[in-house]
């Protein structure tokens, strides 16, 4: 079993950069696809990002391909979610996730979940 702890978030401008973290202990990290969620109040869980266990393919969703990188150190046990050009529609609390399922978008496929960082862009 994996535990995570995500973080990174905090308050920004519009255009500005952040950097999220993912910090995984108790399991063999490079076993687990990972992923990167966001809720937004008022809205439905969503994807943003997944890498492979082995950091070799990555997924994105269409609203931040070419913004966002997601990477991972499986020495460090450690997953990121670079954030670059942030919108205020990219203001959410942002989940990390661990799971066996191969690149899914699908919350459900994900075993274990972080406790979320609030990233809020100002315009």
């Amino acid at each position: 079993q994996v535990q995570l702890v995500d973080s990174g978030g905090g308050l920004v401008q519009a255009g500005d950069s952040l950097r999220l973290s993912c910090a995984a202990s108790g399991g063999s990290f490079n076993t687990y696809h990972m992923g990167w969620f966001r809720q937004a109040p008022g809205k439905e869980r969503e994807f943003v990002a997944a890498i492979r266990g082995t950091g070799s393919v990555t997924y994105y969703a269409a609203s931040v391909k070419g913004r966002f990188t997601i990477s991972r150190d499986n020495v460090k046990n450690t997953m990121y979610l670079q954030m670059n050009s942030l919108a205020p529609e990219d203001t959410a609390v942002y989940y990390c996730a661990a799971g066996h399922s191969y690149g899914s978008s699908r919350a459900a496929d994900y075993d274990y979940w972080g406790q979320g960082t609030q990233v809020t862009v100002s315009s």
